[in-house]
């Protein structure tokens, strides 16, 4: 009996282990398509964590909402491309585009689209597929830095694949392309480019599973020529093949920013033709990025909302060097890390810096140092710290010197492999730079509008980055340079008019910009004192100093009052040349556009944590969906996605430097939190539900917990944080001084 008993637990143990292992794991719930409407700008096509290449279709179209190569509106595609920015609000990449296509096709054909039915459109995570109306059906999916196609033509055609080098999209254009053959199943080449990145190289190397019929080579002047040898030029290729008897075309494509044998060497990141094992290492890379971060809920929809925002918060920074971690930057310099660690490129810094860099401690501590030295690198490389770094070029988009606060909360969290001397010296010489409105800022206090744009903004950004200098300059006893970016971080109180209740802009003599409007938002940045804003958004960029800049209010509750007047205020913008990107309005409140994100948060900073909590919740139901246009405005590199995967959570980083998570109480029944020292914060959440989005109490590991925030180091030892939610708000629960974030005054 014994004997039988044993063998059956024995079994039944194996069965279930096998059940378990058999399961697809948590990136079933990711859809690709959430983003890729609207204003989102996201892409469907298929990439692994953090990739070099993102291998996904493009519909031909120009326009700010292709600005990632496709939008869901779009029923055509002219290629499958390797390169595409997630979410961004400017054009680029697209790099080395391929089409499959039925009949030969004259290189005077700019695009050659196809048509596509959304309905023969699918895609997860790692993987794409359509089927196209010329009979082709195609399915992607990618390693990190090759791509694999797998195209199937219909019976008795002749298969074509055309190789559209002179492809681009919005700002990039092609300034020299190259296309050869190397042996009978391989063709190598390059596109360098100028657009957004004004220096952009990437070599490529395609492998076909049958041996190429003919390669077609076309110059500038669409003219057929027989070699391309040494000359430069802009040259497209198109490769026919024999009649492939039913048989599927594969294709692997690897690709580098050095060499075309460093391309050649990322093709060996596949070393077979079989895609599904390609699709489903692809598909577990994900999943181990989804159990980070596992939740419990009812609500499917929830879910996918959830694991797809997850999702995008790991698509960019991307890999830019090889595999054997050499890497040329847009000076021409063919370089190597000095740690040997990756390279990695893509740091949108003005949208990141606020979310999606904080999730990253947590969530990527092995990428963590890797990315965090690469902006150190990008500063040896050009002189200072990334502002917008494509391509490792400097794009010099957006204000702010936000590489800064990254890197400081990265210090102040005590990030392995980083250091913190280096770090320093890099943000002094960021924080003294001659451009950028940095000089008249250190002159004035403040930067005035007239020579320099957006100055609002400008004073607000650099205000917040050198209070992150002083945090750092205090860890490493600096204490002369401590005080003073001390004094510096209180600049915005010098553009503060306590008799509009706005922070607005002053010329060089002190005095104020009139007329003045707090709805007047404009594109041009002449007219500009606010950088896709207006004064409502921006008076409360203070996330340092909240008691600060209620205190320059006159006391907390006019400061409330003003907070609520900013979500109950007409959702107009004035001005001919209003952004698109303040959108997803609630009242002036933009979630559409960072400079709000951390708004609704403030409210417990002074006492009133209900109504963060109130608002929070709205705005993750009425802002967030599981739809093709469920993102509110440009989800720009993941940091639209971070604000959801935090808010869902239950806390964000209102202050993204210096590790305080501030509550809004989770959305989910429960969240396990696997963190970067092996151990795991259990989130849970009694009575969670939209109709219940107010903490009645907070208990960690079953002790009460008064704060209205929970900060890094208590994070980290893990354990149990449980919130009571309810219907109704607890007025009674965070309204002492002592449980409110940190302020710098």
């Amino acid at each position: 009996m014994f004997v039988k008993k044993c063998t059956y637990m024995l079994f039944l143990a194996i069965a279930t282990g096998s059940a378990v292992r058999a399961q697809p794991g948590l990136s079933k719930y990711i859809d690709p398509f959430i983003g890729t409407g609207g204003h989102g700008h996201t892409f469907p096509g298929a990439c692994v964590p953090f990739g070099m290449v993102q291998l996904s279709p493009d519909n031909g179209s120009q326009g700010w909402d292709w600005c990632s190569g496709y939008n869901h509106s779009d029923t055509t595609i002219a290629g499958f491309s390797h390169l595409h920015l997630s979410g961004t609000g400017c054009g680029d990449w697209t790099d080395i585009s391929l089409m499959p296509h039925t009949a030969h096709v004259n290189d005077t054909a700019k695009f050659f689209r196809v048509g596509f039915d959304h309905k023969n459109e699918k895609a997860g995570a790692g993987w794409y597929h359509v089927d196209l109306n010329n009979g082709v059906s195609a399915t992607l999916t990618a390693t990190e830095r090759c791509g694999m196609h797998e195209y199937k033509f219909p019976a008795g055609s002749t298969p074509f694949v055309r190789i559209h080098l002179r492809y681009s999209i919005n700002w990039d254009s092609a300034a020299y392309t190259m296309v050869k053959k190397i042996d009978d199943s391989t063709i190598v080449g390059y596109r360098f480019s100028t657009g957004w990145a004004k220096f952009q190289r990437v070599f490529f190397a395609a492998r076909f599973s049958v041996p190429i019929k003919k390669l077609r080579i076309y110059d500038s002047l669409h003219q057929e020529v027989d070699s391309v040898g040494g000359n430069w030029g802009r040259y497209n290729g198109e490769v026919e093949f024999a009649d492939l008897k039913g048989k599927p075309l594969k294709i692997k494509v690897g690709i580098s920013s050095v060499t075309e044998d460093k391309a050649l060497l990322a093709l060996k990141e596949i070393q077979h033709w079989d895609l599904e094992k390609v699709k489903n290492a692809a598909i577990k890379k994900w999943d181990d990025e989804m159990a980070k971060l596992e939740i419990r809920t009812t609500d499917e929809h929830q879910r996918r909302i959830f694991y797809t925002a997850l999702y995008h918060t790991c698509i960019a920074p991307n890999l830019f060097s090889d595999a054997d971690g050499q890497y040329q930057n847009a000076n021409g310099q063919k370089l190597t890390m000095r740690d040997s660690s990756d390279r990695y490129t893509v740091f949108s810094l003005w949208d990141t810096f606020r979310g999606l860099h904080p999730l990253l401690t947590i969530t990527q501590p092995k990428r963590l140092p890797a990315m965090m030295n690469s902006m150190l690198a990008f500063s040896y490389e050009n002189g200072l710290l990334p502002v917008w770094d494509l391509s490792t070029y400097e794009t010099n988009c957006m204000s702010g010197y936000h590489a800064v606060p990254v890197l400081a909360d990265a210090v102040l969290k005590n990030t392995p492999g980083l250091d913190a001397e280096r770090v320093y010296e890099a943000m002094m010489k960021s924080a003294y730079q001659e451009g950028r409105g940095v000089k008249p800022y250190c002159t004035y206090g403040y930067v005035p509008q007239g020579p320099s744009w957006h100055s609002v903004t400008k004073t607000l950004e650099y205000s917040y980055d050198d209070w992150c200098i002083a945090q750092v300059a205090k860890k490493l006893g600096k204490t002369d340079q401590y005080k003073l970016f001390k004094i510096r971080a209180s600049a915005y109180q010098t553009l503060f008019d306590a008799r509009t209740g706005f922070i607005r802009a002053k010329d060089s003599a002190g005095n104020w910009i009139e007329p003045f409007d707090p709805y007047f938002a404009s594109t041009d940045g002449s007219k500009s004192f606010y950088e896709e804003g207006n004064a409502w958004q921006y008076t409360f960029f203070v996330p340092h100093d909240v008691r600060g800049l209620a205190n320059a209010f006159g006391n907390r509750a006019k400061f409330t009052a003003k907070l609520d007047a900013l979500f109950s205020a007409p959702s107009e913008l004035k001005g001919e040349s209003a952004p698109p990107d303040v959108s997803g309005l609630i009242g002036q409140y933009a979630h559409g556009n960072e400079p709000s994100h951390h708004i609704a948060y403030m409210y417990s900073f002074v006492g009133e944590p209900w109504k963060t909590q109130k608002w929070v919740h709205l705005i993750l139901d009425s802002m967030y969906h599981d739809q093709p246009d469920g993102y509110s405005g440009n989800e720009d590199c993941g940091q639209m996605s971070a604000w959801a995967v935090w808010s869902m959570m239950g806390m964000y980083p209102a202050n993204p430097c210096g590790g305080e998570y501030v509550y809004a109480g989770p959305s989910m029944d429960e969240v396990k939190m696997k963190l970067p020292n092996g151990k795991q914060l259990i989130i849970k959440a009694k009575n969670a539900g939209k109709q219940n989005p107010y903490i009645q109490s907070v208990t960690l590991n079953g002790a009460p917990y008064t704060k209205v925030y929970i900060d890094h180091e208590t994070l980290l030892k893990g354990g149990v944080l449980e919130f009571v939610m309810g219907p109704a708000p607890n007025k009674e629960w965070g309204i002492f001084e002592k449980d409110w974030p940190s302020s710098m005054n």
